[in-house]
């Protein structure tokens, strides 16, 4: 069997065993090619590589300063390929189990204050024209629930439809990871940007009047992409007088755990609404607000700046 091949049936258990989205697929049948191309160099296919080739192809990707997070990528799909090859008994071993992972530089997640968050709203003024509305819809939602930017731009029309309707409880249902769904309330705020924006959807119908998603798009997928609307809120940060290189759809993500956090939210509320599988996950929040309590202290208590 070719490379093609078993990277196709690798590929396929992904989709039909954890439900992995475009992106992912894309990211891991691009990593696993680029390894087959290595190994080529020598003379050996996927399924017959040996610890030490691998070693060559992690050496390869080090030569080539990729950055370690990078590195760290391209070896966990590898160590998946290969677990799959061992559990269709492809192979007798998985030949990625000695290797080690680059070791990662420790960083914490980029937030906002919260008195950037408004600034970042307000820049959007009381501007009624359809790109605003638009924009501010899709910043007051991601903000409001802590969506990630896959989920926020392939959002159904469907998933809002309980929000809209009286008497019932603003939540809507978010597909995510591994198409695990969760539930996700809004705040009011939010909810009357959606309204707004729902009056002028019908502008950005062009050619997909049926469109199934809540921000259409004439992108060949059908919806406005990850790429579209981040490079839409570096123009709104510009024009908020902040850093756009401090700002992407991420950060309002981290924004909002965080703040959810210094707000006395419990941990594993934030874990559900975030979509996290594991909570360790969602615990570098608590490194995040440790870092502000210490800076905190540094900054006013009375004795911190006493020389010793």
């Amino acid at each position: 069997m070719s490379n093609a091949q078993q990277i196709e049936r690798f590929l396929e258990m992904l989709v039909a065993e954890r439900g992995a989205s475009k992106h992912t697929l894309e990211a891991y049948g691009r990593d696993l090619n680029e390894l087959a191309a290595t190994l080529k160099k020598k003379k050996r296919v996927l399924v017959d590589a040996q610890t030490e080739h691998l070693e060559y192809w992690l050496a390869q990707l080090h030569a080539a300063d990729l950055s370690p997070r990078s590195q760290a990528r391209k070896l966990s799909a590898a160590r998946q390929f290969y677990a799959f090859l061992y559990t269709e008994k492809d192979r007798t071993d998985n030949p990625t189990v000695p290797l080690v992972s680059p070791k990662q530089p420790k960083s914490l997640p980029k937030v906002m204050a919260e008195e950037q968050v408004e600034q970042l709203l307000a820049a959007l003024g009381d501007e009624q024209d359809e790109h605003s509305v638009r924009l501010r819809a899709m910043v007051e939602m991601m903000y409001a629930a802590g969506l990630r930017v896959s989920e926020l731009v392939t959002l159904p029309l469907s998933s809002i439809q309980p929000i809209l309707q009286k008497n019932s409880i603003p939540c809507m249902v978010v597909k995510g990871k591994g198409s695990k769904e969760r539930v996700v309330p809004l705040h009011e705020g939010a909810i009357v940007a959606l309204q707004q924006y729902l009056d002028v959807r019908k502008i950005f119908l062009e050619g997909h009047e049926k469109s199934r998603f809540l921000f259409p798009s004439r992108a060949g997928a059908g919806h406005m992409t990850r790429q579209r609307f981040g490079q839409m809120l570096k123009e709104l940060a510009f024009k908020a007088n902040l850093d756009p290189a401090k700002l992407s759809p991420h950060t309002l993500r981290h924004s909002f755990a965080s703040h959810l956090l210094e707000g006395g939210a419990d941990l594993r509320v934030i874990q559900q609404l975030l979509g996290h599988a594991d909570i360790a996950t969602t615990q570098i929040y608590t490194h995040v607000q440790g870092k502000r309590l210490k800076s905190l202290v540094e900054q006013t208590h009375p004795l911190s700046k006493r020389r010793h």
